[in-house]
């Protein structure tokens, strides 16, 4: 059986690390705090901002929840975000997504101020990641699967990395930052030939296309390094990931688990992304 990659312990190593940054921030007369905009009553959105409002307050970021409902039009929306980045008070700012479809939603990511951009949203901060700049953060997704490698001790330099999924969320900002990392990196879709084959010669493979269990043991090959960034309902009703983990977990070296894997390191790095942009802000 394969190694487990548990998300819980570099959340873990993240959290201790933070929270002597918060201290730091707090001695300054900083006090880090993240707004999330909410859009209706997704049970996903609410799930995901109970976490992220537990794991914030859990490191010392205060949370501004605000509820919006799903009617709302596109100026009062744009109202709202423009308020957000007047605020001083507010260090980041995450917009769950997507939008309805009655609402711009490009227009409404860039509005906001790049410096509070802490999910990597507008136009500027993924130019940041793919000129290899500071300039805003990472997607929080694609930035947790980096920190759950590292943590482990993966090293990416010269392996063959394969990433099936070519989203602005994950696939194309992690190509990137693997590639910073010397990693040679290969993006796969739906339209990409022979996948199954493509997918075993990988050294590292990180799926992340949103469809439960596609990856079986035909994907996947002895020795490799799988990270699982799928969440899905199965037809059973249970969370499950991109990878068929019970078919997949008796091949491979190291797998992570749906749920405890990537997503529960994603409100870590959310946190740290609020930090970081409390410091920026404060010159620090």
């Amino acid at each position: 059986m394969a190694d487990i990659l548990k998300g819980n312990e570099v959340v873990t190593a993240l959290n201790k690390e933070l929270s002597e940054k918060v201290v730091s921030l707090k001695k300054e007369g900083i006090f880090p705090r993240l707004a999330i905009v909410r859009i209706g009553d997704k049970d996903s959105d609410i799930s995901y901002e109970k976490g992220a409002i537990k794991r914030c307050e859990t490191i010392g970021v205060s949370v501004l929840p605000v509820k919006l409902e799903e009617d709302i039009t596109q100026i009062e929306l744009e109202d709202n975000i423009k308020k957000l980045n007047q605020d001083k008070s507010v260090h980041g700012i995450l917009i769950f997504r997507p939008l309805p479809k009655h609402l711009d939603e490009n227009k409404i990511c860039d509005m906001l101020l790049m410096d509070k951009d802490v999910d990597g949203v507008t136009k500027g901060s993924l130019a940041g990641v793919f000129t290899d700049s500071n300039d805003g953060f990472p997607p929080c997704t694609a930035e947790a699967c980096v920190e759950l490698l590292k943590y482990y001790g993966v090293n990416v330099a010269g392996k063959n990395v394969v990433i099936v999924g070519r989203s602005l969320v994950v696939g194309k900002p992690l190509s990137m930052m693997l590639l910073k990392q010397n990693a040679t990196v290969t993006i796969c879709h739906s339209k990409t030939k022979d996948l199954p084959k493509v997918c075993s010669k990988a050294d590292i493979l990180i799926v992340a296309v949103g469809s439960a269990n596609m990856v079986n043991e035909q994907y996947v090959s002895a020795g490799q390094v799988v990270i699982d960034v799928g969440i899905n309902m199965d037809q059973e009703g249970n969370l499950c990931g991109d990878v068929s983990y019970p078919n997949v977990s008796k091949i491979v070296k190291a797998i992570t688990p749906v749920p405890g894997g990537v997503g529960s390191v994603t409100t870590s790095i959310l946190a740290g992304h609020t930090i970081n942009a409390a410091m920026r802000q404060g010159g620090m």
